[in-house]
């Protein structure tokens, strides 16, 4: 909840020039609700997609004020749609439940969802951190086909690592990224799960996204408050093969 209007097309139009040779990446910047139609229409033509952080968990119209439906979305010009994030998650009642419906709505609307998922630190300390992923995996992804897993991306975001400064290590991030492939991989096999890309997000800022990247598991990054300037995020996107 960062930006209004002017800032955000600021924003996007600083970073276009920026990222225009990353070729090797899928650049996506996620705008308020309010920004997502006019930043979508400034970045037409350009290599930078838009995405939304919520949506609803149906298409249908109908009596739900305050929602906005993923055909809503596409229609204002976005791409993708982040859901589940562990803000969502941890402060507005969203469920594994709720994350099944959303993706399978976005699927439906023709978006790419980001799905989230991760644990909180007292969860990982005791030593859960892989089951309550796995569960949240299982929840959120239940009923998909294969064809659908193709189209989403997952975020690993640790909520101990968001916002705090914190970051996991990059062998903790690789290990979680690898259980979470090797999970999928056992529900929807092998070739399906090296296809999906498994995005970590947990404070990540320029100088750890090299190191991040260098892991075998990990295929991009869910940035947070560092994307909310575009010399930062530039880097980022920018980031260094090892």
């Amino acid at each position: 909840m960062f930006k209004l209007l002017g800032e955000a097309v600021d924003t996007a139009i600083a970073l276009k020039p920026q990222v225009a040779n990353a070729a090797h990446c899928e650049v996506v910047i996620a705008p308020v609700f309010t920004a997502l139609k006019t930043v979508a229409d400034r970045l037409e033509g350009s290599n930078i997609s838009v995405a939304a952080q919520d949506c609803a968990v149906q298409n249908e119209f109908g009596a739900h004020t305050g929602e906005v439906t993923p055909g809503m979305l596409k229609d204002a010009g976005c791409s993708h749609v982040i859901i589940g994030h562990s803000e969502r998650r941890q402060f507005y009642g969203e469920t594994d439940e709720s994350v099944n419906r959303k993706a399978k709505a976005a699927i439906e609307a023709g978006l790419t969802p980001i799905v989230c998922v991760g644990e909180h630190l007292s969860e990982r300390e005791a030593g859960n951190a892989e089951s309550v992923v796995g569960s949240q995996l299982k929840g959120s992804l239940s009923g998909l086909t294969v064809s659908d897993i193709e189209r989403i991306i997952i975020a690993y975001e640790p909520v101990w690592a968001i916002g705090t400064g914190k970051t996991a290590t990059p062998e903790q991030a690789q290990e979680m990224h690898g259980y979470i492939r090797n999970f999928l991989a056992g529900i929807h096999g092998k070739e399906a799960a090296d296809g999906i890309r498994v995005l970590y997000g947990g404070s990540v800022k320029p100088e750890n996204i090299d190191t991040l990247m260098a892991q075998p598991d990990i295929d991009g990054a869910l940035v947070g408050g560092a994307s909310l300037d575009a010399d930062t995020f530039a880097r980022i996107v920018n980031f260094q093969r090892a």
